[in-house]
Formats: structure tokens, C-alpha cells, sequence
């Protein structure tokens, strides 16, 4: 999927995941990012958000972020009111009772994944999700992935990309400095793997 696709005369919607790493590669429960948190973090994040018309999660990413920004949805900000109205589509087995305005991917993932980059609309937005991210790069289903890499060596913890990670090469199309806090945005889209020597 490194070609540009047309389907109905329109370009196909873009699978973007975005996704807060450790120098050394740690996903996992990143509450260890919000030292780094400012306002060129909240303007990318924002701008993000705003290009997006629906967000595609994993379950453990799902079942964390559902219940956080339901409980701020009283006197919410514009920004909350946007992640909250937003369609959710969530990859599960387990799940059967959605909320948080989500349905649940049930079937084959690659299968449901490209009927959604098939229908009219904006970007489908990934959060964390590591699981989901490793499964649509070994699709040919992700369009880009941002890593918000931040400065930080955590030692342990979940990694992104593990032993099992699909073998994949990638392409780095920019890098986004997120102010004065060390933290960067590298963004990377699928490319061809390189001929052999």
C-alpha cells in the first residue's frame, strides 16, 4: 500500500498511528510522558485530532482511554468534546457491550480494516495499540506511524516492536520538534524493501 489508492474516484482514508515511545522503545502505560507534555506537543496533538474522523484501537488501549475521557466530558474543552464524539472502531474478541462511542471489529482484521480505508471520510487515528499497530504493518494496512520518541530510558516495560514484529522497511517522511523538551515526532510511511546486494 505504498502507492497512492483510489477507490470510488476518491483517495483512500489513511491509517495514521501515533504512538509515544521511550528512547529504548517502551509503549507501555505512558504516564512517564507527561513531564514532556507542552503547548507544541498540545498543537500537534490537536492538529492530529482535527484531521481524523474516527479513531481505530486496540482493546487494552480502548478499555484505558474510554472510561478517562468519558469522566471529562462535563464542562469539556473543545479538544475533549472532539475525542469524545468521535467514531471508535475497536479491534476485540473478548468485549460484547461498547460505549465511548465505539463498534467493535469482531471479524478478520485485515478483512474489516480495509472496508473502513474503503468508505468516504478522513484519517482513521491509532493510539498506542501495539498489538494493532504490529498486525496492520504486517497487512500492508498502516499509512504512516508517528513514534512521539521522548527522551527517557524506561528499562522495562512493553516494547512496540518485539521479537515478533513483522519485518517491514520504512521511509522517514519529517520530524517534528516538539519545543524545548527533547521530545520529537519522527514519522515514517511504508517504502520498498531495498533490492538485495
Amino acid at each position: 500500500m505504498n502507492a497512492v489508492h483510489m477507490v470510488r474516484g476518491n483517495v483512500m482514508r489513511k491509517v495514521i498511528a501515533s504512538v509515544f515511545v521511550s528512547v529504548d522503545g517502551v509503549f507501555e502505560d505512558p504516564s512517564w510522558s507527561m513531564p514532556f507534555w507542552n503547548s507544541e506537543a498540545a498543537k500537534f496533538a490537536d492538529e492530529q485530532l482535527a484531521a481524523a474522523d474516527a479513531l481505530l484501537l486496540g482493546r487494552v488501549t480502548y478499555e484505558g482511554m474510554a472510561p478517562a475521557w468519558m469522566a471529562r466530558a462535563e464542562g469539556a474543552d473543545t479538544g475533549t468534546e472532539r475525542m469524545n464524539a468521535l467514531p471508535k472502531y475497536v479491534v476485540t474478541s473478548t468485549l460484547d457491550t461498547p460505549e465511548w462511542n465505539a463498534t467493535f471489529l469482531t471479524g478478520d482484521l485485515a478483512a474489516e480494516v480495509t472496508a473502513l480505508k474503503q468508505q468516504d471520510g478522513g484519517d482513521l487515528l491509532v493510539f498506542g495499540s501495539g498489538r494493532l499497530v504490529n498486525a496492520l504493518l504486517a497487512h500492508d494496512l498502516l499509512d504512516e506511524l508517528r513514534l512521539w520518541t521522548l527522551p527517557v530510558v524506561q528499562g522495562g516495560g512493553r516494547r512496540l516492536f518485539g521479537d515478533d514484529a513483522p519485518v517491514k522497511t520504512l521511509r522517514p517522511v519529517g520530524t517534528t520538534a516538539l519545543g524545548s523538551s527533547g521530545a520529537q515526532v519522527h514519522a515514517y510511511v511504508p517504502a520498498a524493501a531495498p533490492a538485495a546486494g
